[in-house]
């Protein structure tokens, strides 16, 4: 028999009334056991651009920790937990990461975070990673002048991709002109900066380095490659030293090809142009010319082949390529497995001491090692573009080369290492002992 029940005000419950309630009480304890089942998951941070210029590049980086996470879940997880993903798109907007990291780190609680591709996306986040005291794994070749102690470095410094290039160009292809073009931002100036001091070390003169710099998404290229075509009519062998990102490449290399430039006549070394740049364009400019990387889909060995049947069934799609960038986030998340549970927390203080001396397996033959100024060992690679959008390769390192956080070419730098394990500092001055560049 069903009981009256009388509310607090003296008024008796109906029956709807009693039921709303359990029903709203019964609301409350799943929703109490979803946030419960949440707390059972470690939350990984991705914030890679989803749209704008930069999304040619940045969404597979995306798809990436994906699948990285997929395959940790069915091994286990991470600490007995799964690992539960939390996607933002910050849109090629610089200051939007650092509020999109913001949030991932306060209001989603993630424990680390994979992001960002242009080194003035990872400018702006850093300062929310210091202030918040979390990780995050940054998988882009970039132009070194930095160790930062929140920031784990997996791409390629200048002496893992640039200054090999330059060599490469120099010693096989007999270049004596030089024309460093980039996007305009820190990463193609810092490098170019680099680059110049290290051509003139080498006694090439001023006057054989032409320095030229476009924005973002830039497509109007006829004067700039008119401009390098005059260039490189001067009796001197000539190359195209390339720091141009992101979608801007397409009518660059188009506009190569309107001018009759051949890669025979003018090669092109790109830093920023892989596998995933070229899927799905018109590849007839770009045959021939170069590209320096750390990692290309078409090296041969079983755990790159592995990776990518593997890659291709959890994006559905048999034709999907794999990069450079890709097999970073790989090293990286493979890395930061090791490390937290080597630390059996995923307290970031805790992650962060453990992570330098982590080993992990590379894709193309190698144990790369996460060093104590955060960045990591790799072997360089210089690759030939092939009509199929593929890479041949015509070059590489005897080994692996450890990753300068600072760079040997520049006044300011060279006297200074990153070393967050002996000395607990990302620039102690080896001339001064002090930490602090020029011991401040």
């Amino acid at each position: 028999m069903f009981t009256q029940l009388t509310s607090a005000l003296g008024r008796p419950f109906s029956r709807r009334r009693v039921l709303a309630a359990t029903a709203g009480v019964a609301l409350g304890l799943s929703t109490f056991g979803a946030a419960q089942a949440a707390d059972d998951t470690i939350k990984v941070g991705v914030l890679h651009s989803l749209s704008g210029t930069m999304a040619i590049s940045e969404t597979t980086l995306k798809d990436t920790i994906l699948f990285m996470i997929d395959e940790q879940n069915k091994k286990g997880g991470v600490l007995g937990k799964k690992l539960e993903a939390v996607v933002v798109d910050p849109a090629s907007n610089w200051p939007l990461f650092a509020e999109k990291a913001r949030e991932l780190i306060t209001k989603d609680k993630v424990a680390v975070v994979f992001g960002c591709w242009t080194s003035v996306s990872r400018k702006s986040v850093l300062p929310v990673f210091k202030e918040l005291n979390s990780i995050l794994f940054y998988p882009v070749q970039y132009e070194g002048e930095e160790s930062e102690r929140n920031v784990f470095y997996t791409g390629a410094a200048p002496n893992q991709q640039a200054i090999p290039a330059v060599d490469y160009l120099m010693k096989e292809e007999k270049v004596k002109r030089w024309v460093l073009a980039g996007t305009d931002y820190v990463y193609p100036r810092t490098t170019n900066k680099i680059l110049e001091a290290y051509l003139k070390s080498k006694g090439v003169a001023q006057d054989d380095i032409m320095i030229n710099y476009t924005p973002f998404g830039h497509s109007d290229w006829q004067t700039i490659v008119a401009d390098i075509k005059k260039f490189g009519s001067a009796g001197k062998k000539t190359a195209v030293v390339s720091t141009i990102n992101g979608d801007a490449n397409v009518p660059f290399y188009k506009e190569l090809g309107n001018q009759g430039i051949k890669a025979t006549d003018i090669p092109v070394v790109a830093f920023s142009v892989g596998e995933e740049e070229l899927a799905g364009i018109d590849t007839k400019p770009l045959i021939g010319h170069l590209a320096a990387w750390n990692y290309f889909e078409s090296i041969k060995t079983p755990a790159n082949e592995t990776f990518i049947k593997e890659w291709r069934a959890f994006t559905k799609n048999p034709k999907r390529v794999t990069n450079d960038p890709m097999e970073a986030h790989y090293i990286g998340f493979n890395m930061w497995v090791k490390a937290v549970e080597k630390a059996k927390s995923i307290d970031p203080d805790k992650v962060i001491d453990a992570l330098p001396g982590t080993k992990q397996a590379n894709l193309t033959g190698g144990v790369s090692e996460m060093l104590p100024n955060h960045h990591i060992t790799k072997p360089v690679f210089i690759g030939e573009i092939k009509a199929d959008g593929q890479f041949d390769v015509v070059w590489k390192t005897p080994g692996l080369v450890p990753g300068d956080a600072w760079s040997k070419e520049l006044e300011g730098s060279k006297d200074l290492v990153g070393d967050w394990v002996g000395k607990k500092c990302g620039n102690w001055n080896t001339k001064t002992n002090k930490c602090g560049g020029q011991g401040s």
